[in-house]
Formats: structure tokens, C-alpha cells, sequence
């Protein structure tokens, strides 16, 4: 990972790229560094991800609540100031908003959660 000098983010002004799930919608904004990605997510109503997802990445809770299903078929469902972590390819996940709410969602990933045996 490079030296990142500091520097603030206006989320405003980031471009908001919008990704089809099963059902519902994601929009992420996104920050790629050398080695490390940030991202302002967020899921519409009744969302489902279209993928099961094997990268790591720590997700925290901004607004509203989610479910995080396994591919074990365990739900982990998560709500405003709560956070989940974990490494590249030790889970198979994907995100799940119900009928009335929304999620919006701070995902940091990269190098670093890279799985080591």
C-alpha cells in the first residue's frame, strides 16, 4: 500500500455509479487507492445482490439496517453504528435490504484483508 497524504473527502462530489442487484439497486461511490478501495454504498429497498461475494472488507453501518446471508445459509443482520469485518475468501456473502428500508453503508477493502494461510 503507498503513503496517503491526508486530504478529506467530499462524498458530493464523487461520481455515484449505479449497479443492478437480483432486485432493487446499489449505488456506489468509490475512492481506489493503491491497495485500498472506499466506498459509499448504498441499497434500495428491497435489494438482493446479484453475487455471492469472497472479498473481505469491513462495513459499517451508516443508515438504516441490512441482512449479510452466507452462503452456510447463517443471516447476520446488521443496523445503524454497527460494523462487520472480515478477510478475503474465508466467506461467501451478499446483501440483503427488506421491502421498506434503505441501507447506506461505509465499505473499506483491500490489500490488507488479504486471506494468508
Amino acid at each position: 500500500m503507498s503513503n496517503i497524504p491526508f486530504q478529506a473527502i467530499d462524498w458530493t462530489l464523487v461520481k455515484k455509479d449505479q449497479y443492478k442487484g437480483e432486485t432493487g439497486t446499489a449505488y456506489w461511490q468509490t475512492i481506489q487507492f493503491s491497495g485500498l478501495r472506499i466506498r459509499l454504498v448504498e441499497y434500495s429497498k428491497g435489494y438482493l445482490a446479484d453475487h455471492w461475494c469472497q472479498k473481505g472488507h469491513i462495513v459499517h453501518c451508516l443508515e438504516g439496517e441490512f441482512v449479510s446471508e452466507l452462503s452456510t445459509g447463517e443471516k447476520i443482520k446488521l443496523i445503524k453504528g454497527e460494523t462487520y469485518v472480515v478477510s478475503d475468501e474465508l466467506s461467501s456473502h451478499r446483501s440483503i435490504t427488506g421491502a421498506e428500508n434503505h441501507v447506506k453503508l461505509l465499505i473499506i477493502d483491500g490489500d490488507f484483508l488479504k486471506h494468508t494461510q
